[in-house]
């Protein structure tokens, strides 16, 4: 069932302006990352990937966040994902950016890391080890692709550690100087790799980089400092999950409460915030999501407690348009002056979802079973604007790189 919006999100601060860093911001809807898989074979991006962006930027003035991107081929790989590492890659990106810029919008990136959550087979055919901060896998399924890969996972040492956190900060400065991009999203989500070395259920090491919390969060905050060094922090945001119980996350199930965990980073954020040093923004995800997946057992979760730790702005995201969510939801923005809401899924399904959101518009349902269509335009640019019906005519294109 399509969900409709309430007639007071129209004067709710949803459409207010505020600033990210030092980026203005029409509105606080944000345009989730969503991972599309509609890259090429090299991972860069494509002409639908310029149409599908533009659209969403059109008539919005809000904050576009790009799908999770590789720095590099050693920070995982998934077959037809976007990476930002060569000359092709950069200039591809920078169209995108460009044409977001052009309809008023600002626009993000992601840097993902994937770890243990990697396709062994993918890294092996470009001849990268499957690498995690221990080596432990987080389901059955991934052990025996590893092993039928012949590339088994292993322990990062210090010096890969090391060597990931300066492609970082390179990547950090293709994606501003070269690219254009406004601010840079690190992940620290979903249990991707630095997600993975902040848990201690993936994390066994008995170095700096393990043990205590303040050694679990070493790696995560090394490359939150390192990357402000080089772009300033009010370009540098992060994504976190603390109750995501996906890739192996245990969530609320964890040995270590996650407001102990997740509360140290958001103390250590808001430490270097009263340094001068503020991100843009901190991005969490609520309790009844897990990554990919709803989980309505924990919707009950009070998750007030990320203000206590970051006085800063926070982007929050996950299921705020379902159905039996949306009504709260001009409470929930109006409930203070830094909040933003992040939308995935319904963005996806609705590229004119400001519009929408404003006028009280019918919001189109989503269907998952399309997203990660690989390579396929089907789910991708066949959702139209309100009162239009799906186009199929670019269905059967073949996606083309744009640089």
């Amino acid at each position: 069932m399509a969900s409709v919006p309430p007639t007071e999100l129209a004067t709710s601060n949803l459409f207010k302006p505020i600033k990210l860093g030092n980026v203005e911001l029409k509105n606080r809807l944000v345009y989730a990352p969503t991972t599309r898989f509609r890259n090429t074979t090299d991972f860069v991006a494509t002409d639908s990937m310029l149409q599908y962006y533009t659209a969403r930027a059109e008539n919005n003035g809000g904050l576009l966040i790009v799908e999770a991107t590789f720095p590099a081929p050693e920070f995982g790989l998934y077959e037809r994902a976007p990476m930002i590492k060569t000359d092709q890659q950069v200039k591809a990106f920078k169209k995108i950016v460009d044409s977001v810029h052009e309809k008023g919008s600002k626009i993000a990136v992601q840097l993902w890391n994937l770890g243990r959550t990697a396709d062994p087979k993918c890294l092996k055919k470009h001849n990268l080890p499957f690498v995690a901060p221990s080596a432990i896998y987080f389901d059955e399924d991934s052990k025996k692709a590893a092993i039928e890969a012949e590339n088994e996972l292993r322990e990062l040492t210090i010096e890969e550690i090391q060597s990931m956190i300066k492609e970082y900060v390179a990547c950090a400065k293709r994606c501003i100087n070269e690219a254009g991009f406004d601010l840079i999203e690190i992940h620290g989500a979903h249990m991707y790799l630095l997600d993975q070395f902040l848990q201690a259920s993936s994390n066994k090491r008995t170095d700096k980089y393990g043990g205590s919390i303040e050694n679990r969060a070493r790696f995560m905050l090394e490359v939150v400092d390192a990357v402000i060094e080089v772009v300033g922090a009010d370009k540098v945001a992060i994504r976190l999950s603390p109750y995501a119980e996906f890739q192996g996350a245990l969530g609320i199930k964890s040995e270590i409460n996650p407001i102990v965990t997740w509360g140290y980073v958001l103390s250590e954020l808001e430490n270097r915030a009263k340094k001068g040093n503020r991100l843009a923004y901190i991005s969490i995800v609520e309790p009844r999501v897990s990554g990919i997946l709803d989980n309505f057992d924990n919707a009950a979760v009070d998750f007030s407690w990320p203000a206590l730790f970051w006085k800063g702005t926070l982007i929050r995201a996950g299921g705020y348009l379902d159905a039996a969510n949306i009504n709260k939801l001009p409470a929930i923005i109006n409930k203070t002056d830094n909040t933003l809401i992040a939308v995935g899924r319904y963005f996806t399904s609705n590229p004119d979802l400001a519009n929408r959101l404003k006028n009280g518009f019918e919001l189109t349902p989503y269907d998952r079973t399309t997203f990660y269509n690989i390579g396929s335009n089907i789910g991708y640019l066949d959702y139209q604007t309100y009162g239009k019906e799906k186009d199929h005519s670019k269905d059967d294109v073949e996606l083309k790189p744009l640089a």
